[in-house]
């Protein structure tokens, strides 16, 4: 078995009892599968694509740091932190009730080198160069600060240490863009102003030493190093 199997293996055995939101972000129950085709154009194998891309900028084996910022509910990660046993890995939210979900699932799974903090990606409570590793999965859209939130990622992350995850870039795929103006902003679910891929790749490129930007449909994928 390899990382990539064990990781699906766990998303489907979530997937049992999934919410709306989560099986549509694992693509493992009916009706989460069908918003996330509606919505973002995106099925299981692009899906999984895209998770599996940002997940392999984290080495199979990592021993280090790793701040995930902010967790949700912990749907996407949690399987990968089940792979990586040495790791010291640290789970901001600014939301309890997400957090509360988060730190459930790991529970549930067993996993122990996980700490859980409440707090703001624009004000984050730890020190300069603390991590070796800063993930943030499907955040950045939502972040009502999004300068401030950059700034405090690249604070905390560690000279050589890398920044990736994946956001919502507009532009990219029409149909995302109507929901997300529509519905999703409304809602107060995502927050403008959004990024373009071409905006995300130069804000990237110069401030990091090096990065990568790829999309799957409205989905920007990057990985930076420091």
């Amino acid at each position: 078995m390899t990382r990539k199997d064990d990781i699906r293996g766990a998303y489907k055995q979530l997937g049992k009892s999934a919410s709306i939101y989560d099986g549509m972000m694992t693509c493992t129950t009916t009706l989460g599968t069908a918003i996330s085709r509606i919505v973002w154009g995106i099925g299981p194998e692009k899906n999984a694509a895209y998770l599996d891309w940002v997940f392999e900028q984290i080495p199979e084996g990592f021993a280090g740091s790793l701040l995930e910022v902010p967790v949700g509910t912990g749907v996407l990660t949690m399987p990968l932190y089940a792979t990586l046993p040495d790791a010291q890995v640290t789970c901001l939210d600014y939301s309890a009730d997400m957090m509360a979900r988060a730190q459930g699932r790991a529970a549930g799974m067993g996993l122990v080198n996980i700490d859980f903090r409440q707090g703001d990606v624009g004000a984050l409570p730890f020190a300069d160069e603390s991590f070796d590793v800063v993930l943030s999965m499907n955040g950045f859209h939502a972040f009502p600060d999004k300068e401030a939130a950059y700034a405090e990622t690249y604070r905390v992350l560690k000279p050589g240490g890398t920044f990736c995850g994946c956001f919502f870039v507009e532009g990219e795929f029409a149909r995302t863009d109507w929901f997300i103006n529509k519905f999703y902003v409304r809602k107060g679910f995502f927050t403008p102003p959004f990024e373009t891929r071409e905006s995300l790749t130069r804000r990237l490129t110069s401030t990091y030493s090096s990065a990568r930007v790829t999309c799957f449909n409205s989905i920007a994928c990057f990985s930076c190093v420091k």
